[in-house]
Order: C-alpha cells, then sequence, then structure tokens
C-alpha cells in the first residue's frame, strides 16, 4: 500500500542498536524484577503492577523503535516508527533546517518518539540518539505540533529536499 501520489524521491531507513539493547535491558530488568517481587510476596500488590507496567512499555519500545523509516516524495513527508507514523504536507513546510538549538536534557533526553515545547513552539521528536536531527517548521499547526523533528544520516540532503523551494523540483 503506498501513501505517496509521486514518484518516491528519497527512502532512509535508520536503526539503533544501542537504543535496541537499553530498551531490551530495561525490559529484562522490569521483568526480573517483576519475577522477583511475585517470589517474595506470593501475589500481585502495587510494586509487581508497576514492574508489569514498566516492563510492558519497555517491551513496546524494544519492538516498535528499532527503525524509523523516512520517505520523501513530491507532495509529502513520511515518518514511521513502527506503528506510528506522521505526514507531512509538503505544501504545510515552512522551512527545514538542522536541530541545533535543544539543550542537553531535549537533545540526549530520549530515543523513539517525544514531544517538547522548544523557543515556545511545541514538537514532535522522531529520534535516536547517536545520529543528527533535522527540523521541520510548519506552516499551519498539526494538532498542538508546530514542528517536526527527526534523526537522519543525511542532514543536508534532507534539509536541502525540504526547503519550500525544492517543492517543485522533487
Amino acid at each position: 500500500m503506498t501513501f505517496f501520489s509521486g514518484k518516491l524521491a528519497y527512502s532512509e531507513h535508520i536503526s539503533s542498536l544501542k537504543t535496541t539493547a537499553l530498551f531490551f535491558a530495561l525490559t529484562v530488568i522490569c521483568g526480573a524484577l517483576l519475577t522477583w517481587r511475585l517470589i517474595i510476596t506470593g501475589s500481585l500488590d502495587i510494586w509487581a503492577a508497576v514492574f508489569i507496567f514498566l516492563f510492558l512499555l519497555f517491551l513496546l519500545y524494544t519492538l516498535n523503535y528499532r527503525t524509523l523509516l523516512i520517505q520523501i516524495d513530491r507532495d509529502m513527508l513520511r515518518l514511521n516508527f513502527g506503528v506510528f507514523t506522521w505526514r507531512v504536507p509538503r505544501g504545510n513546510i515552512a522551512a527545514c533546517r538542522l536541530d541545533d538549538d535543544l539543550t542537553a536534557l531535549q537533545r540526549y533526553g530520549g530515543a523513539g518518539i517525544h514531544f517538547m515545547l522548544v523557543r515556545s513552539r511545541y514538537r514532535a521528536s522522531f529520534n535516536f540518539l547517536e545520529y543528527p536531527r533535522v527540523v521541520v517548521e510548519l506552516k499551519e499547526k498539526a494538532g498542538p505540533v508546530r514542528d517536526i523533528s527527526f534523526t537522519t544520516r543525511h542532514p543536508e540532503e534532507i534539509t536541502r529536499m525540504l526547503q519550500p523551494t525544492a517543492h517543485k523540483e522533487v
């Protein structure tokens, strides 16, 4: 099934063994703590429920945030992180640039999909920690989101392709 109306101009699959290993380790740790808690208490108490929640959360992260798919065609930017997809019509892109205006906490505060305020603009971020990011400023908000940032191995190529003036060239 295709989500694009034009010829695919760019496609990139990005994965991170470090991120997957981290999420897997957290899954194993929470599973071990859950098992330990059930053995110690012999029942499902509040701590066991917390460990079940964390185990399932990190299992979801391990399975879902393995690969980020970036696709660009004449009409659309599509970001796919597991079961989550974000589409940005090319006509709604005001600008695209390197994402270099983050604090250390914002830059290294998590992998996967997260949301944050940057310079009073609400941003959705699709990222792995060890790669550079670009940010796409939207002309019209998507809900509360005004900017989308994402990891790429080729930030210069992405920024060139997603400039509003490049819309007709792709």
